[in-house]
């Protein structure tokens, strides 16, 4: 019993000894196949985290392309409402006259960014009447400016003839029915250039009394001068409390930021961002050219009758319009390690002016890590609804 036991005692050693050898090699392997998973493991994460980053900023630029498409769709489809029916039949010298806005227009001082480049303020180049205006190129960033108006079509948006003389603080009409205090109204007269955006403060029979914040007396041509002729008109457009008429500017910021202005400066004389993200804007025409109320052109706001100093001063060409393309550049926000987008972007591809001459235009991403973002084009098409149904169109 004895030597057994010593035996059983020697050999244990040995055994010991095999043991852990067999646990190291199996260590190393257990090693080689942890390092191998790890690895498989963290590439499959960064992958994955890549990819939530670039489904996550390329869905923010989508949703932000759509609530800009959203905005501005709602903002043209309007254009012209109040106005428009002055753009047929006989001539009120709406479309095209010079706007004096109390102390606001025409304007001295520059525009607050990013239309801080164009040149409604100067004197060539006042802003005019009009239900669409492109201004190409006029944006900080160098996007096009969409000048938009529209009001609430109050009275059907039907020119009231004055029908005898007034005074520089009152119109006499056949009668004040349709109006109420603190409604806005446009006086114009045909081959007068400029026209007066009036408040009235008070309705009494036959006589609009005059007042106000938006109260005009007028410069080059005077309240009192309007007043005192049949040839003029009022033209109702909205209320000053309903906040209803828009004289609205539309431009994209060095910031990529979308923003409007409100030229009659109801909420202040500064910009509001409405969407970021987005890179450029451009826009083109729809035009008729036969009067049938029926697209059958495009045309850019660089052809030649179609540049904004032209188009504001020329009724004849704003009836034409009768429809807007925009082209909307979104930027993600998700910066990729490797070029995945091109060296440029091209809008307006296949259409055509009039005259056949291609309108498409080039976006050039300049900086080689401006193609390391991606980038979204919505184009889309808005009809001026009070144009074309004034124009007798479907």
């Amino acid at each position: 019993m004895m030597l057994r036991n010593r035996s059983c005692s020697a050999a244990a050693p040995h055994y010991a000894g095999a043991q852990l050898g067999m646990t190291l090699v199996e260590l190393l392997v257990a090693m080689g196949i942890g390092l191998a998973l790890t690895i498989a493991i963290t590439s499959l994460l960064i992958a994955s985290e890549n990819h939530k980053r670039t489904t996550t900023s390329t869905n923010d630029a989508e949703q932000t392309g759509a609530y800009a498409v959203y905005a501005l769709d709602r903002a043209i489809r309007g254009a012209g409402s109040g106005f428009a029916f002055s753009a047929f039949g006989t001539d009120r010298g709406v479309l095209g006259c010079k706007l004096n806005v109390s102390n606001i227009l025409p304007r001295a001082a520059a525009l607050p960014a990013p239309f801080g480049s164009t040149a409604f303020h100067t004197t060539s180049a006042n802003l005019r009447m009009a239900p669409v205006l492109i201004a190409k190129d006029q944006s900080d960033s160098g996007s096009d400016v969409l000048v938009v108006m529209n009001g609430s079509g109050a009275a059907g948006g039907v020119p009231r003839q004055v029908t005898s003389g007034g005074s520089s603080t009152t119109l006499i009409l056949d009668n004040s029915v349709g109006f109420a205090v603190d409604d806005l109204a446009l006086v114009s007269q045909s081959g007068v250039t400029d026209c007066l955006l009036e408040q009235v403060s008070n309705t009494s029979g036959s006589t609009l009394t005059l007042g106000g914040t938006y109260y005009t007396g007028g410069s080059g041509t005077t309240l009192a001068t309007l007043a005192s002729s049949t040839a003029t008109y009022v033209t109702p457009l909205g209320n000053a409390t309903a906040n209803n008429l828009q004289l609205t500017l539309y431009g994209v910021g060095s910031n990529r930021t979308l923003f409007s202005y409100d030229v009659l400066q109801s909420g202040g004389d500064a910009s509001q961002a409405i969407a970021d993200g987005i890179d450029q804007m451009h826009a083109i025409y729809g035009v008729d050219t036969n009067g049938d109320g029926v697209q059958d052109a495009w045309a850019a706001p660089d052809d030649a009758g179609y540049d904004i100093a032209t188009v504001m001063t020329n009724a004849a060409t704003m009836r034409k319009i009768i429809s807007v393309r925009v082209s909307l550049v979104l930027r993600s926000n998700y910066f990729d390690k490797k070029q995945v987008s091109p060296g440029a972007l091209t809008l307006f591809s296949g259409l055509t002016n009039a005259g056949g001459t291609s309108l498409a235009q080039s976006v050039t991403l300049a900086a080689a890590s401006d193609q390391h973002y991606r980038y979204r084009v919505f184009e889309f098409t808005v009809p001026l609804r009070n144009m074309l149904l004034l124009a007798g169109g479907p």
